[in-house]
């Protein structure tokens, strides 16, 4: 035995003591923070250990992390969920990347809105969910080729041969990827399915109920009315591009809310925003919110046609819903827990609270005058814009954070 651990064994030197370890692997510090999980709504820090929150708190001492994220006069949120995606990139004529359009962008979870059906999900589990950062969960496409159009160049859709739809087959992909399939989608217009949109509905159907999951119905531009398609709608069912202009959305011609529509949320059924590159009008927002019909979610229907406008990402979306009236708290809210309330993902998904999952967004909410621009081409001049600063998934950051970031240890 050497000198000093005999002396230190017969009491004579004291025992070497380890170097003693933050209390947390990283602290957001001093922002606004914003749950609507827990109706919170204030300035704190986010204390992060080993993947989790760990605390949240006023006045947590820095000195205790080995990083620290300065987020004075920011917005904190739990990483947002985004609940309409296309990020089978290189194979679904809609995909592209999800890292840098999804959580680089603040947004931490994502659906893809049906991009694989049966025959093409391998791939995209393989491929995409398996290896990107993002969080991909998906919603399977009741036909087996998953999307098929491509703008004007093949504007011939998954569902007009009916062949296609195989709702045994999505049964069966489900059961084997519960994990990250999480409902059944659908798109009902006309150069999608013709005129077979509500026997379509009703395979998806079949399919949805088969597995207990809920079913994404595309609306706008079909062959039936949308009050045949939302009466064959259940509670926890979803209709994306709830607030589109033009043929086929929720207002009649006195700009009045369908009565089926109002029975449909009445009944459970939850209204998407879905922008995309036509599915969002500020004029039909405008009409429906002084009536009282508002959209449970905001997503944002990203994808290779208008991923560099009108859409950019999810927060300039909720940025377009902070002008048309809705507070900070009520824009988070449909991007956080709303969402992760619709679908079954894993719990505490949406969420701050302290044990769950360390996923976390900062922003910027920037005073100016911001130019907004729906799918229809109208224009709004907004003051506010949620601006991406920073993103952690499971407690780490994600690339180089654009706030200061303080190394402690």
């Amino acid at each position: 035995m050497r000198r000093r651990e005999f002396l230190c064994s017969a009491g004579f030197w004291p025992a070497l003591q380890p170097a003693q370890q933050p209390a947390f692997d990283l602290l957001i510090r001093r922002g606004r923070v914003i749950d609507p999980s827990r109706e919170f709504s204030a300035e704190a820090d986010v204390a992060i250990r080993s993947g989790r929150v760990a605390s949240i708190a006023a006045g947590l001492d820095p000195a205790q992390a080995r990083q620290v994220l300065d987020a004075r006069g920011m917005i904190v949120t739990p990483g947002l969920v985004d609940l309409h995606v296309h990020v089978y990139d290189g194979v679904a004529p809609l995909g592209i990347p999800a890292d840098p359009n999804c959580i680089a962008k603040g947004v931490t979870t994502v659906l893809d809105a049906g991009s694989a059906g049966a025959h093409t999900f391998p791939g995209f589990r393989q491929y995409v969910i398996r290896i990107v950062e993002t969080r991909v969960y998906a919603l399977l496409n009741i036909s087996v080729v998953g999307q098929a159009t491509l703008s004007t160049d093949n504007p011939h859709g998954e569902l007009l041969d009916l062949r296609y739809a195989n709702p045994k087959l999505a049964i069966r992909t489900i059961e084997q990827n519960r994990d990250v399939i999480l409902g059944v989608k659908i798109r009902l217009s006309k150069n999608i399915a013709g005129e077979n949109d509500l026997r379509a509905l009703g395979l998806a159907r079949e399919a949805a109920d088969a597995v207990g999951l809920p079913l994404m119905v595309h609306i706008g531009g079909t062959h039936s009315t949308v009050a045949e398609i939302v009466s064959r709608l259940k509670k926890g069912d979803v209709i994306t591009h709830s607030f589109r202009g033009g043929d086929g959305g929720i207002l009649d011609g006195r700009d009045r809310v369908l009565p089926e529509v109002r029975k449909a949320v009445e009944r459970g059924v939850l209204l998407d925003v879905g922008h995309g590159a036509g599915s969002f009008s500020f004029r039909t927002a405008e009409k429906t919110f002084p009536q009282g019909v508002l959209p449970g979610t905001i997503s944002s229907d990203v994808h290779q046609f208008n991923v560099n406008g009108p859409v950019f990402d999810l927060a300039t979306t909720l940025s377009k819903f902070l002008h048309l009236g809705l507070s900070l708290e009520e824009v988070i809210r449909r991007a956080t827990s709303n969402p992760a309330k619709a679908f079954a993902f894993p719990s505490g998904t949406g969420s701050l609270a302290p044990g769950g999952t360390a996923d976390v967004s900062v922003f910027e909410l920037r005073e100016g005058r911001w130019e907004f621009v729906d799918a229809l081409g109208d224009r709004r001049t907004g003051k506010l814009k949620l601006i991406p600063m920073a993103t952690v998934k499971g407690g780490r950051l994600y690339g180089n954070a654009v706030i200061p970031v303080v190394r402690s240890g």
